[in-house]
């Protein structure tokens, strides 16, 4: 009789199991339908699935995020920053990237799990082109924004949040994650290394440049280059003897390239025999990144030999860093087969454009070289030509330069106007 009564026992306990199970199953069918429905609402549901947020379902929480971030107002932010601190990862890194989403419109479809692209290789990332996704600089993120994402930076068990809430960082420019970046590094994680670095570059705060040393030598190619690339474009000239001394070592060409381009990028004068042993290798970066970092030491020394290699030079690498050098020792005619003229009409170049419009932006932040640009602005540019000048006004330009990109927003061509009306934005929000 007790065997019996023991297994009518476990049958109850098991079919109240069963029973609390497919309510579960329900309240969430209910709670996820909910949460789709809401997001045709717009901002008024906002209420409603920032309490959703809560509900035990991950599934639940994982569809109010989503919905919340499709609505994409500003009352999004705070729901989305409570979401950071989920207990559930894929949640975590949605509401990461639905704050970016809420800056940058458009990263949560295109910029979720890309990597950086680099056209060329590293020379885009100085000014940080269309390529790479960083918000403009008139655009300031939410202090508390910022914080969550610090927050899980340096909190966070999980590589994959830890990763996301860095590129985030970086994205945004948010300065005030520095600390956290900073202490990121001592990670083994090679996605959240990578991330911390690229995310340092792009807020370019030369503090953090020390402790990018270690990584000079990083047995991840990506890291290391990504280390050495920023240890450039940081201008903190404390790392000139580190890179030196990693140029002695063996490491592959891409590596070679990045510590001498990193070495141009800081102008260091007592890196010339490098440099001048540089400007022949074998390798196209190498050569690039040596002609590159002569045209910054401004030496009129090196203007013969730079044009005999200019004239003589096959690949569009060594050749555009080349025309970059002529130019930035003086050579600032616009006629044909001129540097000048040649860095313009590369602009429109699909694979090489970025790397162009970078140099042109770096040359336009001297006063000399700005007016001979603008002696090349004309009615007969390409869309591209006027978009990239656009865009190198805007960040290298000074006043003369409002009346240049204001013609530019004029242009018949709708996609050359609304280029332009943006880069008007960044060079009024940059200028005193």
């Amino acid at each position: 009789m007790d065997h019996f009564v023991r297994l009518n026992d476990m049958f109850r306990a098991c079919l109240s199991l069963f029973v609390a199970v497919l309510c579960t199953a329900g309240e969430s069918v209910v709670g996820v339908r909910e949460a789709k429905d809401l997001a045709k609402q717009g901002s008024t549901a906002i209420p409603r699935l920032a309490e959703l947020i809560y509900d035990p379902s991950p599934t639940v929480r994982l569809h109010a995020v989503r919905s919340i971030v499709s609505i994409g107002t500003q009352h999004s932010i705070d729901p989305l920053i409570r979401s950071t601190a989920d207990g559930d990862p894929q949640i975590q890194i949605l509401a990461i990237n639905g704050l970016v989403n809420f800056y940058l419109p458009g990263f949560v479809q295109t910029g979720m799990g890309a990597t950086l692209k680099r056209s060329g290789g590293k020379v885009i990332s100085k000014f940080t082109g269309p390529e790479e996704q960083i918000i403009p600089s008139f655009i300031i993120a939410r202090p508390e924004v910022i914080a969550a994402l610090a927050k899980q930076i340096s909190e966070s068990k999980e590589p994959s949040v830890k990763a996301a809430a860095a590129r985030a960082a970086g994205i945004l420019r948010g300065r005030d994650a520095i600390n956290a970046l900073t202490a990121a590094l001592r990670t083994k994680d090679d996605a959240v290394l990578f991330e911390s670095v690229t995310a340092i570059e792009k807020i370019r705060d030369p503090r953090p440049a020390n402790s990018l040393v270690l990584l000079f030598r990083d047995p991840k190619e990506r890291v290391q280059l990504a280390a050495l690339e920023a240890a450039g474009l940081l201008k903190n000239r404390e790392v000139i003897p580190d890179l030196e001394k990693i140029l002695t070592l063996p490491m592959s060409s891409k590596a070679r390239k990045a510590a001498i381009g990193a070495l141009g990028q800081l102008v260091s004068y007592d890196s010339r025999p490098i440099f001048e042993k540089s400007l022949e290798d074998k390798d196209d970066g190498v050569r690039a990144a040596a002609a590159e970092a002569l045209g910054r030491l401004k030496n009129p020394a090196d203007s013969k030999r730079l044009e005999t290699l200019f004239s003589d030079e096959g690949r569009m690498e060594p050749r555009l860093a080349q025309a970059f050098a002529l130019v930035s020792l003086g050579n600032q005619e616009f006629k044909e087969f001129s540097p000048l003229k040649y860095l313009t009409d590369s602009l429109n170049s699909k694979a090489w454009g970025g790397v162009a419009e970078a140099y042109v932006t770096e040359l336009t932040r001297e006063p000399a070289i700005l007016n001979a640009i603008y002696s090349t602005m004309n009615v007969g540019n390409t869309k591209d030509e006027k978009i990239r000048l656009a865009r190198a006004l805007s960040l290298s330009g000074d006043k003369s330069s409002i009346d240049k990109v204001e013609i530019l927003t004029r242009d018949a061509n709708p996609e050359v106007a609304g280029e332009s009306l943006r880069a008007l934005r960044v060079l009024k929000a940059r200028l005193p």
